[in-house]
């Protein structure tokens, strides 16, 4: 009961939440070969200490059911970087004010922004071939974050996260 929970509360966290994925991958690497892993020690995450725990926690969790472990002799490393943004406002309100009169026209109209921008987050999630000092596998996510939220809620974004970030790793050719 307790997998499918851990398995079906991201799901639905990622069918409500707006995560956005793009791929790329080097298509003369042989995925098949890659079955180690390995952390920059000198990584650069851009996150809390809290949230980059709660991030590799997830990472190694969805890397350890597609069969993957953590090396000291790895096959690849994985680096992570982040960055934060503000998506602007879309809704707003209008006012308008306009007069007539004798073929004499004017009018004013202001827009007043309703409701808070939403903070992003872009998150970078490379593997690298250190052997041949070479990125094989890139996915860059998008995601609406909130630094207000609790522990709880970042550890099931981070997690939500992950599962779509990690659903097209090992690519299909």
């Amino acid at each position: 009961m307790k997998l499918l929970s851990s398995i079906l509360l991201p799901l639905l966290f990622i069918a409500c939440a707006p995560i956005r994925v793009n791929y790329d991958y080097d298509k003369q690497a042989s995925f098949n070969n890659y079955k180690t892993y390995q952390y920059y020690g000198d990584m650069e995450t851009g996150l809390s200490e809290l949230d980059t725990k709660r991030l590799l926690d997830a990472i190694d969790a969805q890397m350890a059911a597609k069969g993957f472990s953590i090396s000291k002799t790895p096959d690849f490393f994985i680096d992570i970087k982040s960055a934060e943004y503000q998506q602007p406002q879309r809704s707003t309100v209008g006012v308008g004010l306009g007069g007539s009169g004798r073929n004499v026209g004017g009018g004013i109209s202001i827009g007043i922004p309703v409701g808070q921008s939403n903070v992003n987050k872009q998150l970078t999630i490379d593997f690298v071939d250190e052997n041949k000092k070479q990125l094989f596998w890139q996915a860059v996510s998008e995601f609406d974050f909130n630094p207000a939220a609790t522990p709880l809620k970042r550890e099931e974004t981070f997690k939500a996260v992950v599962t779509k970030v990690l659903s097209e790793y090992p690519p299909s050719k």
